[in-house]
C-alpha cells in the first residue's frame, strides 16, 4: 500500500485520489476551496487543507492543479501557487517523497518551473531530498474515475530510472500499455500533443459535415467510411514521422482541389487551407535541407 496526496482536488484529482483508494492505497486530498473540501468529506475521504509530509517516508504527491488557458497562453498562476506549497511542505518531509505533475502543463514545465519551485522553498535538493516525474492524465469529464480505473495508456517520464520503476509499479496494476520517457518534457509534449490532435479530428470532420450539408451528403456513413478506409486512421504509424511533407499525386491534388470546391459552393475550409500552408512550409525547408546537404557533399568531393 503506498501513501498518496493529491494536491488539487477537482475533475482529474478526484478521479486519480478514488482511483487509488478503490486499489487500496491511503489517500490524502489536499485543496485550498472550503466547498471543495466539504463535498469530499461529505463522502467520506480524507480532505485537508495544508499539506503536511512529516512521518511520511513514502509518499507520493500528484500535481493535479488546473492550468487553463488565459487567450494564447496557459495560465500557471494557481498551479505555481500549489506547486509553492508542496515545496514548502517538503522542508520538513520525511524520506525521499516522489512529487507527480499529473496536470497537463507545456513541455519543460516539470524541470523548468516546478524543480526549482520546490528546491526555492523546501531548501532541498532534486535527487537527494525528493524525486520529480510527469505522469499525464487522459481522463475524460464525464467517466474520469472509470478511465483512471481501466487506462487505455500510462506515460511516465523522470531523470531517475528508480522513480520510473516506483512509478510503473503503482500504476501498472490498473492495466493498459505503459510508455516511459527519461525526459519529462517528453510525456508533457505527449499529452499537448493529444489533446490537440483530437481538437484537429473534430473540426476536421466538422469542415466535412459543412461540405457534406452544402452537397445534400449525409456524412455519417461516410465518416465510417473513411475510418476504414484512410491509412491515416487505421494504421498507428501513418504519418507521424514528422520532417517529411506528403507528396505524391493524390495527396497534393485532393487538399488543392478540395479548396477549389469548396470555394465554387459558397464554403470556406480555414482547416484545409492550414492543411496545405503547412505541408508547402515543410516542403520549402526541405528543398532548402536537399540543396545545403548537396553542397556540402559537393564541396567534400571537389
Amino acid at each position: 500500500m503506498a501513501r498518496i496526496f493529491i494536491v488539487g482536488s477537482g475533475v482529474v484529482g478526484t478521479a486519480t485520489g478514488k482511483g487509488f483508494l478503490h486499489a487500496g492505497h491511503e489517500v490524502t486530498f489536499i485543496d485550498i476551496l472550503p466547498r471543495r473540501l466539504d463535498y469530499l468529506r461529505s463522502q467520506g475521504l480524507d480532505a485537508r487543507d495544508t499539506l503536511d509530509l512529516e512521518d511520511e517516508p513514502d509518499s507520493f504527491v500528484f500535481l493535479t492543479l488546473p492550468t487553463p488557458n488565459e487567450g494564447h497562453r496557459y495560465d500557471l498562476s494557481a498551479f505555481e501557487d500549489g506547486t509553492a506549497a508542496v515545496g514548502k511542505a517538503l522542508a520538513t518531509a520525511s524520506g525521499t517523497p516522489v512529487v507527480v505533475v499529473r496536470s497537463t502543463v507545456p513541455p519543460g514545465t516539470t524541470e523548468g518551473l516546478v524543480q526549482p519551485l520546490l528546491e526555492k522553498h523546501s531548501g532541498k535538493t532534486l535527487g537527494e531530498d525528493f524525486t520529480l516525474a510527469s505522469n499525464p492524465e487522459f481522463l475524460r469529464a464525464a467517466s474520469a474515475v472509470e478511465d483512471f480505473m481501466h487506462p487505455w495508456m500510462t506515460v511516465i517520464a523522470s531523470r531517475s530510472v528508480r522513480t520510473v520503476e516506483r512509478l510503473s509499479a503503482l500504476l501498472a496494476p490498473f492495466g493498459g500499455e505503459l510508455r516511459t520517457f527519461s525526459d519529462p518534457a517528453a510525456a508533457e509534449m505527449v499529452k499537448c500533443a493529444h489533446n490537440i490532435f483530437n481538437a484537429t479530428k473534430i473540426s476536421f470532420w466538422n469542415e466535412m459535415w459543412l461540405v457534406s450539408q452544402a452537397l445534400g451528403l449525409d456524412l455519417d456513413p461516410i465518416a465510417e467510411t473513411v475510418a476504414r478506409s484512410a491509412e491515416g486512421s487505421y494504421n498507428p504509424r501513418y504519418g507521424i514521422r514528422g520532417g517529411a511533407p506528403y507528396g505524391g499525386v493524390c495527396l497534393p491534388k485532393d487538399t488543392k482541389g478540395f479548396l477549389g470546391l469548396a470555394d465554387s459552393i459558397g464554403l470556406d475550409m480555414p482547416l484545409l487551407r492550414a492543411v496545405v500552408r503547412v505541408n508547402d512550409v515543410l516542403a520549402d525547408r526541405t528543398a532548402v535541407d536537399d540543396r545545403a546537404d548537396d553542397a556540402a557533399t559537393a564541396g567534400r568531393f571537389a
